[in-house]
């Protein structure tokens, strides 16, 4: 499919994630501006306040976008899933480049011009407002053009915690590997956005400067346009945000509502538009929080913020309740069972009949030639392999340093790491020679790739499960029966198939699931 075709079929979504990135980055940067400026001008008055806040500020930009959203979470008011986390972070992220040149640019005022207002009697509050601003405005708002150019950049994060925005395409893209519409969807329409941004308010920033405003008067109309345009785009976003806000009232109001949500991958999508379709042919109201990256979903579940989500049990015992790995599948659901009620009143659902355990896997060829069945067939020949694992698998207790030290593997080179998605593409391209997938991938057989057997049983029991929160189940009495009559009901192969037509055919996931939810009865 050509990119044109690519955005003639998605023009509507595209449509909706280009305003949702526009009125994140419009929304944080007017309250950053509403926040900074006003701090920069107290910094110039009070100097023993001017290290401590800056530091802070600088503080704010050092921490990793994701990192910043996981704090965010859990907390009351100003976290959660959606905009408003986002709009929090690159708020703070927006104030440091305002802060400080609203400092620079005052500071930097000529003394011998402000002696002068003082000799005219003028007095602090007139000399701010008729000399200092005046002067430093063009200062001011090289830090507002610098803050709008960061917060489209960081915005394309947002979509990590269901807040939409252009940052939606990219993850798919990266990994969909080879579709790069996806990638270029999401990239593009953000550079143009930054550039954008940097160009008009660079032509505002040189309307103020006392060098340029001869030659630039021109520019005045073009000025003015670039403004209201600005104000329209932030009065529809807040009526749009306030439509929905309200919307989502009425809905609370008049039906049961459940927030859903799921992993940044295929297949916790796909389980969790399968319960989303299930609410919502029984009546019941489904917000989608889907594709939440890290442990967000995990936060979000215990904060509240979410009702939901699929997982696994072998994750659940291992990366958040941090308990050394055991091979007893039952044993490890019953206490995962145990542990999350009482610990974080979530309930976890009976197993939906498939696991999705880590996959060591290597091409059918190098499998057949080697005679490889086990991944201690496979130890034997690692030192002349390269090896590619997921960041996820690289970092997990029950990932890369057990499982080499389990099996004695020793590689010709430092594994590669990786996005999860580009180690399939590499183990088929030749470019590593063994991965650690997912058992479900639908690609596994597209690509002539070989599962190999875990025969020292290193990797804990992964069954398919759902968290649900017990004050949810409680709420919507539906809730726990759509969970119940999921209980063994998808196997391995009609997940890895589900997968397959999403990941190898480009279908999306809300057909996919309506043809399976239809095809069992559901």
């Amino acid at each position: 499919m050509s990119f044109w075709t690519f955005l003639q079929q998605n023009r509507n979504e595209m449509l909706t994630l280009v305003l949702q990135h526009l009125n994140l980055v419009l929304i944080s940067t007017s309250i950053a501006v509403v926040i900074g400026i006003p701090t920069g001008i107290l910094l110039t008055r009070k100097q023993t306040l001017r290290n401590p806040v800056l530091g802070i500020a600088n503080v704010m930009q050092t921490i990793p976008s994701l990192a910043l959203f996981g704090f965010l979470i859990p907390l009351p008011f100003i976290g959660g899933i959606g905009a408003r986390t986002a709009i929090v972070a690159l708020v703070l992220y927006a104030l440091l480049p305002i802060i400080r040149n609203t400092v620079t640019g005052i500071l930097g005022v000529d003394r011998n011009v402000r002696e002068a207002a003082v000799a005219m009697g003028m007095t602090d509050r007139q000399i701010l407002w008729q000399v200092e601003l005046p002067l430093a405005m063009s200062v001011i708002l090289t830090g507002v053009r610098v803050a709008v150019v960061i917060c489209v950049g960081v915005a394309t994060i947002a979509s990590a915690v269901g807040a939409g925005g252009l940052g939606v395409y990219i993850f798919r893209g990266l990994r969909d590997v080879g579709n790069t519409n996806l990638l270029l969807a999401g990239a593009l329409p953000a550079a143009l956005m930054a550039l954008a941004a940097d160009f008009s308010l660079g032509l505002l920033e040189q309307r103020f400067s006392v060098e340029a405003k001869t030659e630039k008067k021109r520019a005045s109309i073009l000025n003015k346009l670039v403004l209201a345009v600005i104000a329209l785009v932030l009065a529809g976003g807040a009526y749009g945000t306030w439509r929905a806000a309200r919307s989502r009232t009425h809905s609370l109001a008049g039906a049961a509502r459940v927030v859903v949500g799921s992993k940044d991958f295929t297949e916790s999508v796909l389980l969790a538009e399968i319960v989303g379709q299930m609410l919502e042919a029984r009546g019941v109201t489904v917000e989608r929080q889907f594709e939440l990256g890290g442990n967000l979903p995990h936060d979000a579940l215990v904060a509240g913020r979410i009702d939901l989500y699929p997982e696994y049990t072998g994750t659940a015992y291992t990366a958040i309740l941090r308990h050394p790995s055991i091979t007893d599948p039952r044993a490890v659901y019953e206490l995962v069972k145990r542990e999350y009620a009482e610990k974080f009143h979530v309930e976890v659902s009976p197993p939906l009949g498939f696991e999705n355990t880590f996959a060591i896997l290597v091409r059918g060829t190098e499998a057949r030639r080697l005679k490889l069945k086990t991944i201690s067939d496979a130890a034997l020949h690692a030192r002349g392999w390269r090896a590619g694992f997921g960041q996820d698998f690289m970092s997990r207790a029950d990932g890369y340093p057990g499982f080499s030290k389990a099996y004695g593997l020793k590689f010709a080179d430092q594994p590669r790491e990786m996005d999860l998605s580009l180690t399939y593409i590499a183990l088929a391209s030749n470019k590593v020679d063994l991965i650690a997938g997912n058992s479900t991938e639908g690609r596994i057989a597209a690509m002539d790739l070989v599962q190999l057997e875990d025969d020292r049983r290193y990797f804990p029991p992964y069954e398919a499960v759902y968290l649900g929160r017990k004050d949810s189940l409680a709420r919507v009495p539906v809730l726990g029966e759509v969970l119940v009559k999921l209980g063994n009901a998808i196997t391995t192969e009609e997940m890895r198939q589900l997968n397959y037509e999403v990941d190898a055919n480009k279908r999306g996931p809300v057909e996919v699931v309506r043809e399976w939810t239809k095809l069992k009865g559901f």
